[in-house]
């Protein structure tokens, strides 16, 4: 299988810098009597286990709440986040590469994980990278033309 790298994985700098830029909020995922802030831009992946979802955050710490995938898909940021298939939500700030097979798409993510992508969703999932690349290379753009002694 051979991978398809898009662009180099973004630095953690960079994932800071462009999560201000897509207005991406913290999650107030409820617990057991209270409620915690989740940074939405340290999310890497979102997997549906029944009612519970079980978050994949770039440091490599997991978190387990009681919520479905689905409930929270509606909290996340359309732009960077990409339901996959039933089971999974990726951040594109921390896809590594696609990975075409005859038969099934599969993406890797920075943290190592490997996710199929569903055949139904899988022409959707390539036009929303390439308007999440083209929106990141205007933005680089803008940038480069909004500092000064930059070419």
């Amino acid at each position: 299988m051979k991978a398809t790298l898009l662009t180099k994985p973004l630095s953690h700098a960079r994932v800071e810098q462009i999560a201000g830029q897509f207005a991406m909020p913290d999650l107030l995922l409820p617990f057991w009597g209270y409620r915690k802030k989740m940074p939405m831009h340290q999310i890497v992946r979102l997997e549906g286990e029944g009612n519970y979802t079980l978050f994949h955050f770039v440091d490599g710490s997991q978190l387990m709440v009681s919520l479905t995938l689905k409930k929270l898909e509606s909290r996340l940021s359309p732009k960077v986040f990409v339901r996959l298939h039933k089971k999974n939500i990726i951040n594109l700030l921390y896809l590594k590469g696609i990975h075409p097979d005859r038969q099934q798409l599969s993406i890797s993510l920075v943290n190592g994980d490997y996710v199929e992508v569903s055949r139904r969703k899988a022409s959707q999932f390539m036009k929303q990278v390439k308007g999440f690349q083209q929106e990141l290379i205007e933005l680089s753009l803008a940038q480069a033309v909004g500092q000064p002694g930059i070419a």
